[in-house]
């Protein structure tokens, strides 16, 4: 007991001499570990009287004490000393200009659908949305398919396992338009004249396809104008100003060339003059100084009354484009696989 005094002045030299801090943990369980120092004066005290063992006690833990505050000093200078070095090592040049965050921007093809919208919309056009997941008969039967149609294979449309072949991914964006007449005639269907329906129908469609210009999942927007007198001008109309528009070229031509779809007749399929060589003729027009960029036509009759549209006194067009093929054209894109990619390199330039 004696010895007390000169164990704690050891523990703190030894202490203030090392500059590990693992060494100092060893040096610390020579004094206050199990069988350190201050664990055998302990065991001394049951050898003395109850009144010196109270006085052995009290100087253990006085001395114990010591030891600890010591120990604890030595840890936070140790470690105020690390970090020091640290910050030595680490400098910061805080004259330098700091590093701002990196701007984030819209992916083009988002780019394109807000265009085509504002576009539309300045015009008279609203936006309908409809589901992803379709039914066989708002996706083919509303719309003039008929069971053979070559649309309805597997190859060519994604069904839903389990649902037979009533379920599937929408193949087009027309079903919003089957949808949207469907909920507008029953609606409107106390009133003795049917108000116009003028909208815009775009999203996510999906079909089995994939290569340089095709992906299983794309964007179409499809159009829709139904009143008692739109003729087949109005649609030559409207699409030619709405790629005028979007292209900012107001000698951009356009013509209409017959074809067929099974939800329009008469049907046209819509070329622009290429923006790349204006008609001259170039390798992305293939020389022709054209560019499809739609379908279209007026409104088949059974599509109407298959919606509930009365076809002898209402009477419209419809069209179709893929925003994904105008992005493409807008910013000079040759691989649409590059939007889906996710590779920041690409993105980086729309921001």
């Amino acid at each position: 007991m004696t010895d007390l005094d000169k164990v704690v002045s050891k523990a703190i030299a030894e202490f203030d001499n090392t500059n590990d801090a693992a060494e100092l943990e060893r040096i610390k369980a020579r004094y206050l570990g199990k069988s350190g120092a201050l664990a055998e004066a302990m065991k001394g005290l049951p050898k003395l009287a109850p009144e010196a063992r109270r006085e052995a006690g009290a100087r253990i833990n006085a001395a114990k004490d010591r030891i600890e505050a010591a120990l604890t000093a030595r840890r936070g200078a140790l470690a105020a000393a690390e970090l020091d070095a640290r910050l030595a090592e680490e400098a910061l040049d805080v004259t330098l200009p700091g590093r701002g965050l990196a701007r984030g921007g819209l992916h083009p093809a988002t780019r394109t659908l807000e265009r085509v919208e504002q576009l539309f919309r300045s015009i008279g056009f609203d936006v309908a949305d409809g589901p992803e997941i379709e039914t066989d008969f708002h996706n083919f039967t509303a719309l003039n398919q008929p069971q053979d149609h070559p649309a309805r294979s597997m190859h060519d449309t994604f069904y839903l396992k389990g649902a037979g072949r009533n379920l599937l991914l929408r193949t087009h964006t027309s079903p919003i338009q089957v949808r949207y007449m469907q909920n507008h005639v029953s609606r409107h269907r106390h009133e003795a004249v049917l108000p116009a329906i003028k909208i815009i129908a775009p999203g996510r469609v999906y079909r089995v396809d994939s290569d340089a210009t095709h992906t299983p999942m794309f964007h179409q927007v499809e159009g829709l104008w139904i009143d008692e007198d739109v003729s087949f001008a109005d649609l030559k109309g409207v699409l030619t100003d709405f790629l005028r528009r979007f292209f900012e070229d107001e000698n951009l031509r356009t013509r209409f060339r017959p074809s067929f779809f099974p939800f329009t007749e008469p049907s046209a399929e819509v070329d622009m003059s290429c923006v790349f060589c204006a008609g001259a003729g170039c390798r992305v027009c293939g020389q022709t100084g054209w560019l499809e960029v739609a379908g279209s036509g007026q409104v088949h009759p059974n599509v109407l009354k298959a919606c509930g549209v009365d076809s002898e006194r209402y009477m419209g067009f419809a069209f179709g484009m893929g925003p994904d093929r105008l992005t493409m054209l807008r910013y000079g894109i040759n691989d649409l696989r590059l939007f889906y990619d996710g590779d920041l390199r690409f993105l980086a330039q729309f921001t």
